[in-house]
Protein backbone atom coordinates (compact mmCIF):
# COMPACT_ATOMS: atom_id res chain seq x y z
CA UNK A 1 0.00 0.00 0.00
CA UNK A 2 1.17 3.66 -0.63
CA UNK A 3 2.03 5.94 1.47
CA UNK A 4 0.01 9.08 2.39
CA UNK A 5 1.12 12.04 0.87
CA UNK A 6 2.10 13.46 4.55
CA UNK A 7 4.57 10.21 5.51
CA UNK A 8 5.90 10.13 2.06
CA UNK A 9 7.00 14.42 2.42
CA UNK A 10 7.76 13.77 5.98
CA UNK A 11 10.45 10.61 4.56
CA UNK A 12 12.22 12.50 2.23
CA UNK A 13 12.91 15.60 4.00
CA UNK A 14 11.34 18.94 4.67
CA UNK A 15 8.78 21.01 2.53
CA UNK A 16 10.74 24.39 1.55
CA UNK A 17 9.11 25.60 -1.26
CA UNK A 18 5.26 26.35 -2.62
CA UNK A 19 5.67 26.86 -6.46
CA UNK A 20 3.06 28.46 -8.82
CA UNK A 21 3.38 28.40 -12.96
CA UNK A 22 2.63 32.18 -13.72
CA UNK A 23 1.66 33.61 -16.79
CA UNK A 24 3.46 37.10 -15.90
CA UNK A 25 5.94 37.16 -13.41
CA UNK A 26 5.93 40.68 -12.19
CA UNK A 27 2.47 40.69 -11.88
CA UNK A 28 2.94 37.32 -9.37
CA UNK A 29 5.68 39.62 -7.67
CA UNK A 30 2.95 42.66 -7.05
CA UNK A 31 0.22 40.35 -5.94
CA UNK A 32 2.43 38.16 -3.34
CA UNK A 33 4.52 41.43 -1.93
CA UNK A 34 1.44 43.61 -2.01
CA UNK A 35 -1.33 41.40 -0.79
CA UNK A 36 0.78 38.68 0.89
CA UNK A 37 3.84 40.94 2.22
CA UNK A 38 6.44 38.21 0.82
CA UNK A 39 9.49 39.38 -0.34
CA UNK A 40 11.49 40.67 -1.79
CA UNK A 41 11.91 38.58 -4.85
CA UNK A 42 15.02 37.40 -6.56
CA UNK A 43 14.80 36.87 -10.33
CA UNK A 44 16.74 34.42 -12.12
CA UNK A 45 16.38 35.00 -15.92
CA UNK A 46 16.34 31.82 -18.79
CA UNK A 47 17.65 29.79 -16.18
CA UNK A 48 20.14 27.54 -17.56
CA UNK A 49 20.41 23.66 -16.42
CA UNK A 50 22.40 21.75 -17.61
CA UNK A 51 20.49 19.18 -18.64
CA UNK A 52 16.73 18.34 -18.24
CA UNK A 53 14.23 15.18 -19.15
CA UNK A 54 10.35 15.13 -19.59
CA UNK A 55 8.55 11.62 -19.81
CA UNK A 56 12.14 10.63 -20.48
CA UNK A 57 12.88 12.42 -23.01
CA UNK A 58 15.91 15.31 -23.12
CA UNK A 59 14.27 18.73 -23.53
CA UNK A 60 15.52 22.20 -23.26
CA UNK A 61 13.15 24.00 -21.68
CA UNK A 62 13.90 28.18 -21.41
CA UNK A 63 12.42 29.50 -18.15
CA UNK A 64 12.89 32.21 -15.41
CA UNK A 65 11.75 31.87 -11.59
CA UNK A 66 11.29 34.61 -8.95
CA UNK A 67 12.20 33.19 -5.53
CA UNK A 68 10.82 34.99 -2.58
CA UNK A 69 10.06 34.57 0.81
CA UNK A 70 6.98 34.30 2.57
CA UNK A 71 7.96 34.40 6.50
CA UNK A 72 10.80 31.02 6.25
CA UNK A 73 8.37 29.29 2.97
CA UNK A 74 9.95 30.09 -0.06
CA UNK A 75 8.21 31.20 -2.36
CA UNK A 76 8.75 30.12 -6.31
CA UNK A 77 6.99 31.81 -9.44
CA UNK A 78 7.88 30.28 -12.56
CA UNK A 79 6.90 31.28 -16.11
CA UNK A 80 8.22 29.48 -19.33
CA UNK A 81 9.16 31.10 -22.44
CA UNK A 82 9.36 28.37 -25.08
CA UNK A 83 7.00 25.35 -26.35
CA UNK A 84 9.04 22.73 -24.97
CA UNK A 85 7.17 19.90 -23.25
CA UNK A 86 7.38 20.33 -19.33
CA UNK A 87 5.57 20.38 -15.96
CA UNK A 88 5.73 24.05 -16.13
CA UNK A 89 4.02 23.96 -19.49
CA UNK A 90 1.81 21.99 -18.37
CA UNK A 91 1.25 23.91 -15.56
CA UNK A 92 0.44 27.11 -17.93
CA UNK A 93 -2.30 24.99 -20.52
CA UNK A 94 -4.09 23.89 -17.59
CA UNK A 95 -4.97 27.20 -16.98
CA UNK A 96 -6.49 26.19 -13.45
CA UNK A 97 -3.41 28.59 -11.51
CA UNK A 98 -3.22 28.25 -8.11
CA UNK A 99 -0.44 25.63 -6.17
CA UNK A 100 1.65 23.72 -8.54
CA UNK A 101 3.43 21.72 -6.61
CA UNK A 102 5.45 21.59 -3.05
CA UNK A 103 9.37 21.45 -3.38
CA UNK A 104 11.29 18.91 -0.58
CA UNK A 105 15.05 19.47 0.15
CA UNK A 106 17.02 15.92 0.33
CA UNK A 107 20.50 15.01 0.46
CA UNK A 108 19.72 11.39 -0.74
CA UNK A 109 18.32 11.44 -4.57
CA UNK A 110 18.16 7.60 -4.84
CA UNK A 111 16.52 6.98 -1.23
CA UNK A 112 14.07 9.98 -2.29
CA UNK A 113 13.22 7.80 -5.43
CA UNK A 114 12.72 4.70 -4.39
CA UNK A 115 10.65 6.25 -1.52
CA UNK A 116 8.51 8.19 -4.58
CA UNK A 117 8.06 5.09 -6.37
CA UNK A 118 6.84 3.06 -3.20
CA UNK A 119 3.92 5.44 -2.96
CA UNK A 120 3.08 5.29 -6.54
CA UNK A 121 4.93 8.47 -7.58
CA UNK A 122 5.56 8.81 -10.99
CA UNK A 123 8.21 10.60 -11.87
CA UNK A 124 7.82 13.00 -14.90
CA UNK A 125 10.47 15.53 -14.79
CA UNK A 126 13.77 15.86 -13.82
CA UNK A 127 17.30 17.76 -14.44
CA UNK A 128 20.71 18.12 -13.51
CA UNK A 129 22.56 20.97 -11.53
CA UNK A 130 26.50 21.39 -10.93
CA UNK A 131 26.66 19.20 -7.87
CA UNK A 132 22.96 18.89 -7.26
CA UNK A 133 19.70 17.23 -9.29
CA UNK A 134 16.06 17.67 -8.88
CA UNK A 135 12.64 15.72 -10.12
CA UNK A 136 9.57 16.63 -10.19
CA UNK A 137 7.13 13.50 -9.61
CA UNK A 138 3.29 13.24 -9.95
CA UNK A 139 1.52 11.93 -6.88
CA UNK A 140 -1.85 11.70 -8.63
CA UNK A 141 -3.98 13.76 -5.53
CA UNK A 142 -5.22 16.43 -8.39
CA UNK A 143 -3.67 20.07 -8.94
CA UNK A 144 -1.16 21.39 -6.94
CA UNK A 145 0.25 17.85 -5.80
CA UNK A 146 3.21 17.52 -7.52
CA UNK A 147 6.02 16.91 -5.65
CA UNK A 148 9.71 18.89 -6.20
CA UNK A 149 12.39 16.86 -4.76
CA UNK A 150 15.96 19.05 -4.79
CA UNK A 151 19.08 18.02 -3.53
CA UNK A 152 20.58 21.50 -3.99
CA UNK A 153 24.58 22.38 -3.95
CA UNK A 154 26.03 24.11 -1.22
CA UNK A 155 26.15 27.70 -3.26
CA UNK A 156 22.48 27.25 -3.80
CA UNK A 157 21.71 26.45 -0.64
CA UNK A 158 23.72 29.44 0.21
CA UNK A 159 21.45 31.59 -1.89
CA UNK A 160 18.39 30.37 -0.35
CA UNK A 161 19.79 31.37 2.86
CA UNK A 162 20.75 34.57 1.85
CA UNK A 163 16.98 35.46 0.31
CA UNK A 164 15.52 34.41 3.47
CA UNK A 165 17.83 36.79 5.48
CA UNK A 166 17.07 39.58 2.92
CA UNK A 167 12.99 39.02 3.55
CA UNK A 168 13.08 39.11 7.13
CA UNK A 169 14.66 42.67 7.46
CA UNK A 170 12.57 43.65 4.24
CA UNK A 171 10.79 47.21 4.18
CA UNK A 172 8.38 46.12 1.28
CA UNK A 173 10.72 48.12 -1.46
CA UNK A 174 12.41 46.91 -4.41
CA UNK A 175 10.30 43.39 -4.48
CA UNK A 176 11.78 41.98 -7.81
CA UNK A 177 15.49 41.88 -8.07
CA UNK A 178 17.66 40.70 -10.88
CA UNK A 179 20.18 37.63 -9.93
CA UNK A 180 23.00 37.33 -11.73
Amino acid sequence: MPLPPRQLTAAIGPVMQLSYIVQDLEEAVRFWAGSMGAGPFFLMEHVAVPWMSYRGQEVQVDFSVALGYWHDMQIELVVQHNEAPSVYRDGQRDGAGGLHHVCLLTSDMGDARRKLAAAGADIIQEGRLDDGAFLYADTHGGPGTMVEVLQAPPALLDLFTSMRNAARDWDGGDPLRKVG
